[in-house]
């Protein structure tokens, strides 16, 4: 759905923001591109809305070079989020939510409905939010209203510059959650911006590395983690890299002992389903002196127990290097 091709971005005083850069994002995929302030990254995401223009190189959306799109039309067909917002002080969050469909021309009532439809998906009742003005917003709120603009006119490709990083921790991590699930429901292209490890290897369906205006590793969060391309990634990602793995490897059947022969003890922690996290799991583990946890499968069903040395397994697995591919067949 986006693709770089051979893309730098020089400025007048000779300095090179960004350096040759080639990579894809595809359909549905939501890559997080993460590195030190003055990077590149953010220079990135804006040569995709042609709020930046390469020096040379292509960017392509849906197969066609941006450059020959006119940038407004262009942009009204791109959902952007910013960590400010950037929503209209003097218009109603309802209002603001339609921006976008109205200046497409859509009939008022329709890009109303629509405004109201997304307010509802982000968690916030159009029938009592859609009258306030952002300032009787909460931070959190806001930040929730400009994902909802920012999708309101169904964009297939969405661009988010540090979205929740204006936020409380607290906030933020209910936040990115939130993401995460409508993000499963409206499957975007995305392109997502930050400067912070963890929530780049939490969002990411992959992710990328940036050094100075190149990328020193593109990969998924859990192979970054586990075999870190370059000495400079290695120490991007922190010596507790390990600990980060846990978030985003989930728990196999592979994983499991298997069910004792006696029930579980009065006491013992609630079972977990397939597929949960290991730092879930093991925070649930270690709520519990049992040493351990009962997994289920989608029925319900317990399919084993997950141990501390079940743990260790799952990120040695995670951790280890994919197999090569077969040779082909030669004639």
């Amino acid at each position: 759905m986006i693709r770089f091709e051979h893309v730098t971005k020089r400025y007048p005083d000779g300095t090179t923001a960004v350096d040759d850069l080639s990579f894809e994002v595809a359909e549905g995929e939501l890559v997080t591109l993460v590195g030190p302030s003055g990077c590149g990254k953010t220079t990135t995401m804006m040569m995709v809305n042609r709020l930046v223009e390469p020096t040379s190189g292509r960017v392509l959306v849906d197969g066609r070079d941006v450059a020959g799109v006119d940038p407004v039309a262009l942009r009204r067909k791109i959902g952007y989020v910013i960590q400010q917002v950037g929503l209209f002080p003097h218009r109603t969050v309802l209002d603001n939510t339609a921006t976008v469909p109205a200046l497409l021309g859509w009939k008022k009532s329709a890009a109303r409905a629509r405004a109201a439809e997304l307010l509802d998906l982000v968690g916030l009742d159009p029938a009592t939010y859609g009258s306030r003005y952002p300032a009787q917003l909460s931070g959190g709120q806001r930040q929730r209203v400009g994902v909802a603009r920012a999708l309101a006119a169904d964009p297939p490709v969405l661009l988010m510059d540090e979205p929740f990083g204006a936020v409380d921790p607290v906030v933020r991590e209910r936040l990115q959650n939130e993401f995460l699930a409508l993000q499963a429901t409206v499957r975007k292209t995305v392109l997502l911006v930050t400067h912070d490890i963890e929530e780049a290897v939490r969002m990411g369906d992959r992710m990328a590395v940036y050094g100075q205006g190149r990328i020193e590793q593109f990969d998924t969060p859990a192979t970054v983690l586990g075999a870190p391309a370059t000495p400079y990634v290695a120490d991007f990602v922190g010596s507790d890299r390990g600990l980060k793995r846990l978030a985003v490897t989930p728990v196999t059947e592979a994983d499991l002992d298997p069910l004792p022969p006696a029930p579980e003890p009065a006491g013992a922690p609630a079972p977990v389903p397939l597929g949960t996290s290991l730092k879930d799991a093991l925070a649930a583990l270690l709520q519990h002196d049992t040493g351990r946890l009962a997994v289920t499968g989608d029925d319900g069903r317990p399919l084993g127990v997950l141990t501390p040395e079940g743990v260790h397994r799952a990120l040695r697995r995670a951790s280890a290097p994919a197999p090569e591919a077969a040779a082909p067949d030669t004639v």
